[in-house]
Order: structure tokens, then sequence, then C-alpha cells
């Protein structure tokens, strides 16, 4: 379960002059702005409430600067709210930046056991998972060289083997993760969706229309930090078309 109560998170912007302020509350995009006497915020959050529960397939959607990939990285534990509860049962794994803590200089199996310690194994579960993913990244004796020689697509192989090995009972999701390598996205595919249908609950951001709609059975539509609409996936899109 996933609870959300009357939250907010707001971005103080440090170190402006007078004239940077004008322009900012002038053009500003993203969240909603706070001008005070003496400071300005941006309330990218702004008192939102929501409970996501088991077998809850959810789509953020929203422009550019709605608060997508904030309310994510705030149900990942990337930030704490500046106000109000957020409550979760259950293991999460995020995938917004698969590729965080990778060290160039160590080789491809010492990296397998950092990400995994990263995301909460220990040593033990992760020589269990090691022989399983270092079969499917297809890398071979790569594994046991730097990982600084290795290509973006090796890169993404083995983020992609070690992330999708792992259980979870909620999976956050920025965009759909995948590889690029042609010769691999059928074997990728077919493991994303495993990783995912594993999961109690899945909340995903896209821009795509057709993916949430073939991955979620609802959707929750933000607009300046501000929850719009939330429920049924055909009367969200509406909602988002009059935006």
């Amino acid at each position: 379960m996933i609870e959300v109560k009357k939250v907010s998170l707001n971005f103080p912007i440090l170190g402006y002059n007078r004239s940077l302020k004008n322009i900012i509350l002038n053009k500003a995009t993203g969240g909603i702005l706070s001008n005070e006497e003496n400071s300005i915020s941006v309330k990218a959050l702004n008192n939102i409430s929501f409970t996501f529960n088991d077998g809850d397939r959810v789509g953020l959607i929203g422009h550019n600067g709605a608060g997508k990939s904030t309310l994510l990285k705030l149900l990942a534990g990337v930030y704490i709210p500046t106000s109000g509860e957020v409550n979760i049962k259950g293991k999460v794994v995020s995938t917004i930046n698969p590729q965080c803590g990778i060290e160039e200089e160590a080789t491809g199996i010492e990296n397998i056991f950092t990400f995994g310690l990263m995301q909460g194994l220990s040593k033990k579960e992760i020589k269990n998972k090691l022989r399983e993913i270092c079969e499917f990244t297809d890398l071979g004796s790569f594994l046991d060289m730097p990982v600084r020689i290795y290509s973006s697509g090796m890169l993404s192989r083995l983020s992609f083997a070690v992330i999708t090995s792992l259980d979870a009972n909620i999976i956050i999701m920025d965009e759909l993760i995948g590889v690029s390598d042609s010769k691999f996205i059928e074997k990728a595919n077919k493991r994303l969706t495993e990783f995912m249908d594993r999961s109690n609950i899945l909340v995903i951001a896209s821009h795509s229309e057709y993916l949430i709609r073939s991955l979620c059975n609802k959707a929750l539509l933000l607009d300046h930090g501000i929850i719009k609409a939330y429920g049924d996936i055909d009367k969200v899109f509406l909602e988002y078309k009059k935006l």
C-alpha cells in the first residue's frame, strides 16, 4: 500500500537576485512559485493525497514540469515531504536512475554486488542470483573487466539484469526501462514483463498514452504539482486533453 496524505514539497531557490526573481516569477513553467519577501521557492507538489492498493497499476501523466518525476522520487524515498505524510507498506524498487552507483573501475561482477547492496539485498542473496544475472546479460568474459571499457549498451544490460532480478512489492518507474540492442530487446521485454507481474503495485510516469493504457488500470493527472484527476484511465486522459 502507498498512502500519501496532504503532501507538499517545496524547493527553495537560493542565491537569487531581484532581477532573476522577477524573470522566474514571470516565466515559470514547473511547480507553483511561492513568492515571499526574502525568499522564493518552487512548490513542486501542492497538498496532494491519494492511496494506491494491492493490484493497482498507476500511470502518472501530465505536461513537462507537472511534478511526475518529483512524485516518483518522493515515493522512492529520494525526497522527504516539506509537509504531510507518506506511508508505504512493502519493499520498493525504483528504476528512476538504473545506473546509479556504477563504479567505472570495478568489474561487472563487482558492480552487480554493489548495485544489489544498494537495493537492500544481502551478499548471500546476491550470490544466489549472481549466476542467473550473469547469464542473462550475455556479457561473458566482459563481466570480469572494469565497466569503464563497456559501451552504453553493455552498461544498460548490466543494470537492467540486476534491477529485473529483484523481487519488489512496489515498483517505481520513470518511463519504461529497456535496452537499445536489437538482438537483446525480445529477451529483455519478456523479463521486464515478468518483473512487473511479480509486483503488487506499479507506478510509472510516461508521456505515452499507449504505454499507460497497455500497462495500467488507473491514471493520475498532475498539473503544476496539483492532482487534477485520478482513477479511470479514459476519464483522466479526457481531463488531460483539456489542459
